[in-house]
């Protein structure tokens, strides 16, 4: 039996009677004066001898004043422990007391609508959670992920969305007969903090090397599918058999991020959610008429959902270069403003929408089997919720035409750009300017970092160092002696094996007096000021006061400086969730 069954009224949809209780932050189903009021939709089972229509819910009563005899009967709502008897039809109660955190409430309840168009259902999920478990479709990761995200760390999920034509409506879609490629992929950083993220997109025609990986198949055993050297991006998915976690693999080799968890859709996806929201707001510089896309928009604004919403992120030939990477930009701008409609209290307040969020949502998912439960996908929609969509940066892998291609078809990595981003999502620092706690304590540390570098520097010559391998790759001690003595005059070095333990962060001690000769060696080898250890000194062979440089996991190489970037460099095209871009 469903909710409209409870009811006087006929042909309701349920999600219209669930409305937001002030003092909890919940929703809660509410039905005509003659019902009782249950906390979750569904049947449930009336207790022994309880019946009736008040909220109050008497024993002994078999029938309301008011009810139809053909009305089904209802139990009672079960009242919460502590929470005050419901007052009975027709009667007015108490006013509420006024909750000053009531938007906050709903925010945090709803808080998975934040996971963009994948994981928008998670605060939906206390609504009917069996019936949504039952919606989710899971993969193996195959041992490609960090094993799932966790509360107190930055979080990486790797969205995926594949060409292969299922559903009906979608025969205009994609390639005939795909066996659904990486066609659309997106890195999502979660900064640990919380308070900013960066959704990195990855070029489909991207040349990549795809690794070996090792898949389950549907028997149950492990089968190493081959990898593929100078590939397209795209083939990491659905070729030879590739599933997800290969996918996951290839961004790891890629990026050196591994990610926590994947998630994956299709066509669908994009149709469901933006009719469930009521449709996305997207804003066009120019008339648009697409004939592969079957996108035909005149310029400036329109709400779109369905079949225009797909239309909308699928095409290219109109806009930009008429590229991948031109569909790319136009991608990110509709997930900004889907993002900006699942924020609005329009979609937050709404039962109706976010029933409708939940169901569509879940169907269009299909998850690695660390997130395989609503209750996973409500933890992790609950962190995403903490997000502020002017700290939501949008980005693209920096690429550059495949110089091997007479006619450019395909893009490979920008060797000057593509690190530095790559770093600076490894260390989570924000593409975005943030303000964060504490923000004074760690301005005054860096501060101090800072000026250890600033003062007179010794000669090259005159610099004594021992060096130790604290983590770095095997060899690292060694060939960073030979540079310094050879190419940098650095000839009063020496290699000390390896160290008594492993570092994250390559460090150099030193005693007072040597402040010089580090502030020199800081310079030769570009380690940041927070390297810099004043300490002690020790003795070396000959019996003469020497530093100490270990190099920690985070050193590259003799000649490559370990500072960490900080910033996003000037050429590398980006955009926050929360600005209105118009597609060109």
């Amino acid at each position: 039996m469903d909710a409209q069954g409870r009811g006087r009224a006929e042909n309701i949809d349920p999600a219209d009677q669930w409305v937001l209780n002030p003092d909890t932050g919940e929703y809660e189903l509410r039905l005509a004066p003659s019902a009782a009021q249950p906390s979750v939709p569904g049947p449930r089972a009336a207790a022994p001898g309880r019946t009736g229509s008040s909220g109050r819910g008497t024993r002994g009563r078999t029938t309301a004043p008011d009810r139809d005899a053909t009305e089904p009967e209802v139990p009672p709502q079960r009242r919460r422990r502590g929470a005050p008897a419901q007052e009975p039809p027709g009667r007015r109660g108490r006013r509420p007391v006024k909750k000053k955190s009531k938007t906050k409430k709903v925010l945090l309840w709803t808080g998975g609508i934040m996971a963009f168009v994948l994981v928008g259902t998670a605060g939906a999920a206390y609504l009917y959670v069996e019936h949504l478990n039952g919606n989710i479709k899971s993969v193996s990761d195959d041992g490609a992920s960090t094993g799932g995200f966790n509360k107190d760390k930055a979080i990486n999920i790797l969205l995926i969305g594949t060409d292969k034509r299922t559903g009906a409506g979608n025969e205009g879609y994609g390639d005939a007969g795909s066996v659904g490629h990486a066609d659309t992929t997106i890195l999502l950083h979660v900064s640990k903090d919380r308070t900013n993220a960066t959704a990195l997109s990855i070029p489909r025609d991207l040349i990549v090397d795809v690794p070996d990986c090792p898949t389950e198949q549907e028997d149950g055993s492990t089968k190493v599918i081959k990898g593929t050297e100078k590939a397209r991006f795209n083939t990491s998915l659905g070729q030879d058999g590739r599933t997800p976690s290969c996918t996951m693999r290839t961004v790891t080799e890629l990026t050196g991020i591994t990610p926590d968890d994947f998630m994956v859709a299709d066509f669908n996806a994009v149709k469901t959610l933006t009719t469930a929201v009521g449709g996305v707001e997207v804003c066009l510089a120019k008339d648009i008429d697409d004939a592969d896309s079957h996108l035909k928009l005149s310029k400036g604004t329109h709400l779109i959902e369905g079949e225009q919403a797909l239309a909308f992120v699928r095409t290219r030939h109109s806009v930009g270069f008429g590229g991948d990477l031109s569909r790319i930009q136009i991608q990110q701008q509709f997930l900004s403003a889907l993002m900006r409609k699942l924020k609005s209290n329009d979609t937050l307040t709404s039962p109706t929408k976010m029933i409708k969020l939940a169901e569509a949502g879940t169907k269009a998912l299909t998850v690695d089997s660390q997130l395989d439960s609503i209750d996973k996908l409500k933890d992790l929609g609950m962190e995403l919720g903490k997000l502020n969509t002017k700290n939501l940066t949008f980005t693209t892998v920096p690429v550059v035409d495949n110089p091997a291609e007479k006619v450019k078809a395909t893009v490979v990595l920008n060797a000057s750009t593509a690190p530095t981003v790559f770093q600076m999502i490894k260390d989570d620092v924000s593409f975005t300017a943030v303000k964060k706690k504490a923000q004074a304590s760690k301005n005054a540390a860096a501060a101090a970092a800072a000026a250890r570098l600033k003062g007179p520097q010794s000669a090259a010559s005159e610099v004594r160092v021992r060096i130790l391998n604290g983590g770095a790759v095997a060899g690292s001690a060694q060939s960073t002696l030979s540079w310094l003595q050879n190419d940098e005059g650095v000839t009063k070095s020496e290699n000390a094996g390896n160290a008594p333990a492993q570092l994250g962060s390559t460090t150099l001690e030193y005693a007072p007096d040597q402040a010089a000769q580090a502030r020199k060696l800081a310079a030769v080898m570009g380690l940041p000021g927070t390297a810099l250890k004043p300490g002690r000194s020790v003795t070396n062979a000959q019996g003469l006061p020497t530093m100490t440089l270990t190099l920690g996991k985070d050193f590259k190489g003799p000649g490559v400086s370990v500072t960490a970037p900080t910033a996003v460099p000037d050429t590398v095209q980006k955009s926050t969730a929360d600005k209105v871009e118009c597609a060109k």
